[in-house]
């Protein structure tokens, strides 16, 4: 096969498959190839402009995302399957007075190594950048049991939240 050319959607669905295997991925989190079964799961288009990731929702395209490269498509989709499979994860074994986003980073992280360590790598990048704006709350959970006590007794919902923060204080962003 030469490397430029663009993949059949067969070619690609048997990688999708091959690589959602590999993580324990079900077909349900392979999109759909060729047609669109709305309600936003995704499905692959391949036309002479390349490789076409698109979301329809509603009888509306949400969102395209067009390339030649196929490891970008797949990139692409495995970040969201990886960021959905990392959610159930931590649901299952939630840990009390944790930011969850502290094993569904983790976990992501190490189900893309499976895939590409490039592209874990580019998605711990993207975790950085939002940690650096969003720091992890380890508190949360506190905050917002005093809050709703607050609520509880009577206070109104904004006093309610400004007093539970000044007691179990919001973490600073970069």
């Amino acid at each position: 096969m030469a490397a430029d050319r663009l993949r059949t959607l067969a070619e690609i669905e048997a990688e999708m498959r091959r690589l959602g295997a590999r993580i324990g991925a079900g077909d349900g989190a392979l999109p759909t190839f060729g047609h669109s079964d709305d309600f936003a799961r995704p499905h692959v288009e391949v036309d002479e402009a390349g490789y076409h990731w698109v979301v329809v929702e509603r009888g509306q395209e949400r969102e395209r995302v067009t390339t030649r490269d196929l490891d970008a498509l797949l990139e692409r989709h495995f970040r969201g399957v990886t960021f959905g499979l990392a959610s159930d994860h931590e649901l299952r074994h939630r840990v009390p007075m944790t930011d969850g986003r502290r094993m569904i980073f983790a976990r992501q992280i190490e189900l893309l190594e499976r895939l590409s360590p490039a592209w874990a790598e580019r998605e711990a990048a993207r975790h950085a950048a939002v940690l650096r704006a969003h720091p992890f709350d380890d508190r949360s959970d506190l905050r917002v049991r005093v809050t709703q006590r607050l609520r509880d007794a009577g206070v109104d919902a904004d006093a309610a939240w400004a007093r539970a923060c000044a007691l179990v204080p919001l973490p600073e962003s970069e």
